[in-house]
């Protein structure tokens, strides 16, 4: 399975990799096999000493760092990198959601999540999947499924079936937006009340008059009735810049 998530992560000797949570150094040690230049961290100090101690892993500048801490983009500098990683599940949405978010992304990012968190990665508007992580995610990074891992592949077994993504950055983001952050709240607050339609929602979550939210809506030729998941990304970038005017 390292082997796999190395070879997505790897194309040629040399590409720039940041591995986030080495745990054991299995996927650290596959990384180094396919020609990564090499930087793994994991938050448990006793396990990076661990790995600073194997010969096979020299190669790697082993770290010790917490994940939703870590600072990417003073590692990172103005030069392309890769993420891969078996990410933890109580972190791995906010981590991703903080790697798309960058300002500049990982030109791809392999991951070992959830597989209803890839669900909602990949899901298409309408969808019960459908929601705020789908579309933050979406605007810098395309999404696709790469494995499926049951429970039997683990040891200890899990309760939970996981699944390998692999995110590439877009060129451009999928829709131009003014202000990111605005977006990130706008998008958020769409989903914060989902029985709710879209204006109601909206106007709990950011204390904004239901009027002002309701005629952004209606400027945009939605229905006045529409709800968060029935909008498409450049939807929500259009409404967001409707709303910050």
């Amino acid at each position: 399975m390292a082997g796999r998530i190395a070879r997505l992560a790897v194309d040629a000797t040399g590409d720039r990799v940041l591995e986030i949570g080495a745990g054991t150094g299995t996927l650290t040690a596959a990384l180094l096999r396919e020609g990564a230049d090499l930087t793994a961290f994991d938050l448990d100090p006793a396990m990076v000493e661990i790995l600073r101690s194997r010969p096979d892993l020299g190669a790697a500048d082993l770290q010790q760092a917490d994940a939703l801490a870590f600072d990417y983009a003073a590692w990172a500098g103005e030069l392309d990198w890769r993420a891969a990683g078996n990410l933890p599940y109580n972190v791995g949405t906010p981590l991703l959601v903080k790697l798309a978010s960058l300002p500049r992304p990982p030109e791809r990012i392999v991951a070992m999540i959830q597989k209803d968190v890839a669900d909602r990665l990949l899901a298409k508007p309408g969808t019960a999947q459908y929601g705020s992580l789908t579309v933050a995610i979406g605007l810098t990074m395309e999404a696709r499924r790469a494995l499926t891992v049951p429970p039997s592949a683990f040891y200890p077994r899990p309760a939970v079936v996981s699944t390998v993504v692999v995110l590439k950055r877009r060129d451009e983001p999928a829709a131009p937006v003014r202000d990111r952050p605005w977006f990130e709240q706008v998008v958020r607050g769409a989903f914060a009340y989902r029985r709710k339609t879209l204006a109601n929602s909206l106007s709990l979550a950011l204390d904004l008059p239901r009027e002002r939210i309701a005629a952004a809506i209606v400027s945009l030729a939605l229905k006045p009735d529409v709800r968060g998941e029935d909008l498409d990304l450049r939807s929500f970038a259009a409404l967001a810049d409707a709303l910050s005017a």
